[in-house]
């Protein structure tokens, strides 16, 4: 929300009140923070406290390495819903306290925060900086009226935008009530994250409205907006709150980082880390971790595709041919019109096309080996057989008069389902067991974003603006349950396109809905690197794009972008994403991805384990990995996936040059190991269709799976080949070897290079078939004999 006109002046009719003065100051009860009373005018005498506003700000370290900031004025019953705090793992509280004349600090495992009596300030340090600060007039409450809070005067609060197209705003008070903080941005400070953002990776400069929306991938509207930013500097800031959050970054004030909400209560946390990884290790510890996810995941995803006309041949065509060009399908999607058209949801196959459904999977599982995903979303249209049911056990969410809320832009007359009624979630569920008892597998939560917020009311009370966006997290909380309640812990997967705060914790997400061109192909990569940057471990997008049909060209570059992307899915809107629909050729390239992908299931898997236990995502924006070369922190169109493996897709045309930025050290093709690069440097190349840019870290340890071993759950600490990569004499390089299940680490892998040999020791239940050696543009290798030991390679 922008209050002001320009820097000097407000908006006509804004009223603020700025915490101006500390005039009381305590330890909390846990001891692990300070109590505050800050006058909004300054208090010179005892005349002076006579009337408010005065603010309650309580500053405190909840977990190491963690300040927050509780700003609040009128003190009311909690509203609900609220972001579940340390669901996976507990808080690790350590702070110390200390107080001077008028000051008081806080300290915890790096960071500190110290407050300024008067005038009132926090500033927030590590031991080498200064890393942001709440200055002077930084934090407020203002009132505001009401036409500035009119997105279309601001970008301002959903209070007044009816869900139901309706273009005149509800009646309303005449001013709107904000509470608002800022922080210093520093000259050189670049803000990252925001959830899935697909304007400009650098989000300076931007407005970002944290609310969920259906606009596509070439918006400002995102489907997974989470309010929690990540900066260079050290730091990230997690806004503790599940409704509409208005950014401005460096937007209304150049030099700060504004921050409102409406209402009378607004948290934020400080989280220091020595890296970026240290960043995002505390964040996902505050708000909860990616969850496990069983390896046949990693596998290729091949849709239906959404207005395309299947049916049971379709479908077997499809799997056949897939499989008679070595692309292995893992998993096959059926989208929306498994179900009769006009019914959606109903949960029911439709008996025309498929007249046997849980014969008929259960045959193309054991045929081709897949596994079944179904489309599913959280809206029940009129004509659906079962909607009589939802509204007769009042499942949907109500308008204020008690009558469901229904509208016609996706199905006719549909109802949501109110996902706070245990009863509605209970029949929810009966429906989709129903499901899985037919040999579905999981489910693609589609939409989440489309929920009203505007004259309704849930079942158990909850805040209908605080529930937009919270919605998708419990959607999907609610479908990842089940799915873990009947398979098992590690088991479970959803494909997902919302989510918010807390929504890593259900895996996966895909981007959205994108145009088929180069252009989207860079939305969605832009999407993914903001969102890994905001504590989710996996990204997946529509491999060729969403809408349109692409040419093959795009459709060789997407493949080969898609397959080195944590979850690969062939997906598309009128069309079908079948190789061979854009040339033999084009089946060809994507077998060999494939198999790559499939052969670094060792490498893959290991980082997924490393994401659920502290939050690291697999595919890292560049930065992350090289905090101090300020070139990457710019990069946005080449990532690293996992620390090891630098990718970098193409977005220009056939025959023209490609660039992308390599750190320092010298870095091995993974496809041409006889190719080196010595960086820091740019690269120029016209890279062919079947080739992608991967380029292997110097001082890299790389386990590697079998050739054409066709899928990516096998057992992975069998027939093991171990590629060391450019060791410098005395380095030694370590790496867990995973067997595929669960977390379970079978075995370590350590290699260290001295006076021109290369020794690797292997420890644990790890059977290597060979171990290479890369150094200097060649290579040594070593068929392995024993399992266990050390090998010796000489150079």
């Amino acid at each position: 929300m922008r209050f002001n006109d320009g820097f000097w002046l407000l908006k006509s009719g804004v009223k603020p009140f700025f915490g101006l003065q500390v005039v009381q100051a305590r330890p909390t009860t846990d001891e692990l923070g300070y109590d505050l009373q800050v006058s909004t005018k300054p208090i010179r005498h005892r005349g002076d406290t006579l009337g408010g506003p005065l603010l309650n700000i309580r500053v405190h370290s909840p977990t190491e390495g963690v300040v927050g900031v509780k700003i609040e004025h009128f003190k009311h019953i909690d509203t609900t819903p609220n972001i579940a705090l340390f669901p996976d793992d507990p808080p690790l509280p350590s702070a110390s306290l200390s107080k001077k004349e008028k000051s008081w600090s806080i300290s915890t495992n790096g960071l500190s925060a110290e407050i300024t009596e008067n005038p009132y300030t926090v500033t927030f340090k590590s031991p080498s900086r200064v890393l942001t600060v709440a200055g002077y007039k930084h934090q407020a409450i203002y009132d505001v009226p009401y036409k500035w809070t009119l997105r279309s005067a601001s970008n301002g609060s959903c209070l007044t935008t009816d869900f139901n197209s309706n273009p005149d705003p509800p009646k309303s008070p005449e001013t709107v009530r904000y509470i608002h903080s800022e922080l210093n941005l520093s000259p050189g400070e670049l803000i990252y994250g925001l959830g899935e953002q697909f304007g400009a990776f650098v989000k300076n400069g931007q407005s970002v409205s944290i609310w969920n929306q259906d606009g596509g991938t070439s918006s400002e509207q995102a489907y997974k907006c989470v309010p929690f930013y990540i900066t260079n500097r050290n730091y990230g800031v997690f806004i503790n709150h599940p409704g509409e959050v208005e950014v401005e970054v460096g937007s209304e004030k150049v030099s700060r980082v504004g921050v409102s909400v409406v209402g009378e209560s607004l948290e934020y946390f400080i989280i220091y880390g020595e890296t970026p990884l240290d960043i995002l290790d505390r964040y996902t510890r505050l708000t909860g971790r990616p969850a496990m996810l069983p390896a046949w995941t990693f596998g290729l995803w091949l849709s239906t595709s959404f207005l395309t006309s299947y049916d049971e041949k379709t479908v077997s065509g499809f799997l056949q041919g897939m499989k008679d060009r070595d692309c292995h399908v893992r998993v096959f999607h059926l989208d929306c019109f498994w179900m009769k058209q006009y019914e959606w949801c109903s949960f029911t196959f439709d008996p025309e096309n498929f007249p046997d459904p849980k014969a008929y999977l259960a045959e193309i599982k054991k045929k081709y080996g897949v596994k079944i995903c179904v489309w599913i979303n959280p809206y029940i249209s009129q004509i659906s057989p079962v909607f009589s049911e939802a509204v007769k056990g009042g499942y949907l969410i109500k308008r204020k008069d008690g009558t469901p809320w229904q509208w016609d832009l996706w199905q006719p007359g549909l109802g949501v389902v109110d996902i706070t009624n245990p009863e509605a979630r209970e029949w929810y569920i009966k429906k989709l067991e129903a499901l899985l008892d037919l040999g579905v597998d999981t489910f693609k939560t589609d939409f989440g974003e489309r929920i009203p917020h505007v004259g309704i009311q849930y079942w158990d009370g909850s805040d209908p603006m605080r529930m937009h966006n919270t919605y998708a997290v419990s959607y999907n909380e609610l479908v990842f349950g089940l799915l873990q309640k009947r398979f098992g812990e590690g088991e479970a997967v959803v494909f997902a396109r919302s989510a918010a705060a807390g929504g890593q914790r259900f895996p996966v997400h895909w981007g959205g809905d994108c145009e088929s061109t180069s252009e989207a192909m860079a939305e969605s990569l832009r999407g993914a690197l903001s969102l890994t940057l905001s504590g989710f471990a996996y990204a997946s997008h529509d491999i060729g794009g969403f809408e349109g049909h692409p040419p093959p060209e795009i459709y060789h570059r997407w493949v080969a972008y898609g397959l080195f992307s944590s979850h690969s899915r062939l997906h598309g809107s009128m069309s079908y994403r079948v190789p061979w629909q854009y040339g033999e050729e084009a089946a060809t390239y994507m077998a060999k991805f494939l198999n790559a992908k499939h052969r670094l299931m060792p490498y893959l898997y290991n980082l997924a384990i490393h994401g659920n236990n502290n939050g690291h995502p697999m595919q890292r924006a560049m930065f992350l990995e090289f905090p101090s070369d300020r070139t990457t922190h710019y990069l946005d169109r080449q990532y690293m996936l996992g620390p090891s493996l630098l990718v970098a897709p193409v977005f220009v045309p056939d025959g023209e040059e490609s660039e992308y930025y390599i750190p320092a050290g010298r870095w091995t093709s993974f496809f041409h190991p006889e190719r080196t690069v010595i960086g820091p440097t740019w690269v120029k190349e016209v890279v062919p269709m079947d080739e992608i840019p991967l380029w292997v870290r110097p001082g890299t340890i790389l386990p590697l799976g079998p050739q054409g071993v066709g899928r990516p759950d096998y057992e992975l600490a069998k027939f093991v080949e171990v590629r060391v990569y450019e060791l410098e004499d005395g380095q030694v390089a370590t790496t867990e070897v995973p067997s595929g299940v669960g977390k379970s680490v079978v075995g370590k892998l350590r290699a260290e290079r001295k006076n021109g040999e290369v020794s690797v020791t292997v420890e644990g239940n790890v059977e290597l078939a060979t171990v290479s050696v890369f150094s200097g543009g060649k290579v040594e290798t070593v068929s392995v004999t024993t399992q266990s030991g050390e090998i010796i390679v000489k150079l």
